[in-house]
């Protein structure tokens, strides 16, 4: 077995590829991947398609890595992924405008989200934009004066039993899935960068 490697795992789910990936974060380069192109039909992963992949990779990623694969992060494209965007106002009593005054309205939108959508987990929580006291602000500016504040707020969320599915297939092999991330949110991110999607 090789030394330790500082490494990630990724799942990538698409509607023409179901792949896994490490990625050596030392180095910032891909160490090990393999993909299986399939065509889906009406939106539903196959889940056979999935199983076949982990079986004929697990083994021969932890010999490369020299551990057991513990951990994985699933990058998505599904239908079942729903976007919300909505914005919470608050007066500022504080005066001057501070990140943790930002992260409690965050905080507060990422509740009011989980109470009305219980059937969705949270993939992405995005701020699209503050409004500091009637003025627009693209990003958040430490210490600014103001009275009232108003952000808006995007959730990228993720169908339950969707979850459940994948993570059903995946627990087989001891492997529990630490992040969900949404792959056109990824790639519109990174659309300027001609970069590898797991990079």
């Amino acid at each position: 077995m090789t030394e330790e490697i500082e490494f990630e795992t990724y799942i990538r789910i698409t509607k023409k590829i179901i792949g896994i990936y490490v990625l050596d974060k030392t180095k910032l380069q891909n160490l090990y991947f393999d993909e299986i192109n399939y065509e889906i039909k009406k939106d539903n992963i196959d889940l056979k398609i999935l199983i076949k992949l982990i079986e004929r990779n697990i083994f021969r990623i932890e010999k490369l890595i020299g551990k057991f694969i513990k951990n994985v992060s699933l990058i998505i494209e599904n239908k079942k992924i729903f976007n919300l965007n909505f914005c919470l106002k608050k007066k500022n009593y504080e005066k001057n405008l501070s990140i943790s005054y930002i992260k409690n309205m965050v905080t507060e939108a990422k509740d009011l989200f989980k109470e009305n959508y219980q059937k969705q987990k949270i993939m992405h929580i995005i701020i699209e934009k503050y409004l500091i006291d009637g003025n627009q602000y693209p990003k958040f500016i430490n210490n600014l004066k103001c009275d009232n504040l108003c952000i808006e707020v995007k959730f990228i969320s993720i169908a339950n039993d969707l979850i459940l599915e994948i993570e059903k297939v995946i627990e087989r092999y001891q492997i529990k899935i630490v992040n969900f991330l949404d792959e056109n949110n990824i790639k519109s991110i990174f659309k300027e960068n001609d970069i590898e999607l797991i990079l």
